[in-house]
């Protein structure tokens, strides 16, 4: 039965009406299951921007009036790095000038405060302690607070759990989508820490 039901299966198929009639069905199931997916896109997009402008996120970040950058009884600091340190006085030194409490010694010869070396005036750096140095800025904190408004659906998980400017800075300057186009290369293979409000342009193809 099953030998039979095959055999006449394949005579049906080679028919070219019947090939025809296969096809048609197939292109009106994609283009309307297209159509469907495009639809329930625009809508929740729609859904997300009423949400975000009628409840924005209640961000946690805390900005200090004018940021201290006076020494420090105990320091965070951006840890990873094999040369370069930033601590949350916004300090970048040396490694090897990083003191027992995480801060930076402010009598090391290299040690500078708001540091914005390898950085472009949009705000992409090269070095990413240098990045989080120059975006801990105290003038820094009204163009962080534009990002936060403008891109809250956009990078809702990312941020929330930011406490403070120097978490936000961490995350800010942390290669993300916005320095990378088709996902694999970056929008400025030099300038790829970023924590201004654009991303850096794109390169020519």
């Amino acid at each position: 039965m099953v030998q039979l039901l095959a055999l006449v299966w394949r005579r049906l198929l080679r028919k070219r009406w019947v090939l025809g009639v296969v096809f048609g069905l197939s292109l009106i199931y994609f283009l309307s299951s297209t159509f469907k997916q495009e639809e329930r896109a625009v809508r929740d997009r729609n859904l997300l921007q009423v949400q975000s402008e009628e409840h924005p996120p209640a961000w946690k970040v805390q900005f200090h009036a004018v940021n201290s950058s006076q020494p420090s009884n105990q320091c965070r600091n951006s840890v990873q790095g094999k040369l370069l340190i930033t601590d949350d006085l916004g300090y970048i030194c040396e490694r090897r000038h990083v003191l027992v409490n995480g801060c930076c010694s402010v009598n090391a010869p290299s040690t500078k405060l708001y540091s914005c070396d390898s950085c472009l005036p949009i705000g992409c750096c090269s070095v990413y302690e240098a990045c989080v140095s120059c975006c801990l800025q105290p003038n820094k904190q009204r163009l962080l607070e534009r990002f936060l408004n403008r891109a809250a659906v956009a990078f809702r998980n990312l941020f929330m759990a930011v406490e403070d400017h120097f978490e936000l800075c961490l995350a800010k300057c942390r290669t993300s989508s916005q320095s990378v186009q088709h996902e694999n290369t970056y929008r400025d293979p030099v300038a790829k820490y970023c924590y201004g409000e654009y991303p850096p342009e794109l390169l020519p193809v």
